[in-house]
């Protein structure tokens, strides 16, 4: 995991006020300054915020599709966290009043063995494939529609009833993944305006990590 700060260290200098001085002191201490982005510019005003309110989403429970029981609501309200946080759009109860509906189905779920001995699995994965379709409430146009895979390795562990939690857990990470990508997929195309577009062929994209 890549250091969230790193920190360089630097020679400590005493620099007196004559300019001749400064420039010398700060030369032989080799600092450098040095300002990144944009920057502040003077006597401009701040970019105004946007008056537009973020549209109102109603995400209806998904169907579900796969042979892994009792997924749907679990996955709902993965993407309702998601979608509340990082896609741009309020999500409202589907009792309320909504701009947006988002409905969508999993697809699959697969538990492909990785690796294997000569009798017993190593290693496996959860591969789940959830699709999103999100329509206009009042004329029920599609506007955006996306299929998503997420996967997650885990372990085998000569503990059946172990193995079990293991794959559970990673058919949850799989598709906490998914609603994670779906939000910021949806919070692109809402800032670039393509919602206003029809819509063209449903994109797809992965997810995976490993559960150990």
């Amino acid at each position: 995991m890549r250091d969230p700060l790193k920190t360089r260290g630097a020679r400590a200098c005493f620099v007196f006020p004559a300019s001749l001085v400064l420039l010398a002191t700060l030369a032989g201490c080799g600092y450098q300054f040095r300002v990144e982005g944009a920057g502040p510019t003077i006597g401009s005003a701040a970019a105004p915020a946007s008056t537009v309110p973020p549209p109102r989403l109603v995400v209806r429970t998904l169907e579900n599709k796969s042979f892994e029981p009792n997924l749907e609501a679990r996955f709902t309200n993965y993407l309702r966290h998601e979608f509340s946080s990082g896609s741009g759009a309020q999500v409202v109860p589907d009792t309320e009043a909504a701009d947006l509906v988002l409905s969508g189905q999993i697809l699959g779920v697969g538990i492909p063995s990785l690796s294997f001995s000569m009798t017993t699995t190593l290693e496996s994965r959860a591969e789940v494939t959830m699709s999103v379709t999100v329509t206009e409430a009042r004329t029920k146009r599609v506007v955006w529609t996306q299929t998503a895979k997420g996967s997650s390795e885990f372990y085998i562990t000569p503990d059946l009833q172990f193995n079990r939690v293991l794959q559970n857990r990673a058919v949850e990470q799989a598709g906490r993944f998914i609603a994670a990508d779906l939000a910021s997929r949806f919070l692109l195309q809402l800032e670039s305006g393509q919602l206003e577009k029809p819509t063209v062929k449903p994109a797809e994209s992965t997810t995976e990590t490993t559960v150990k």
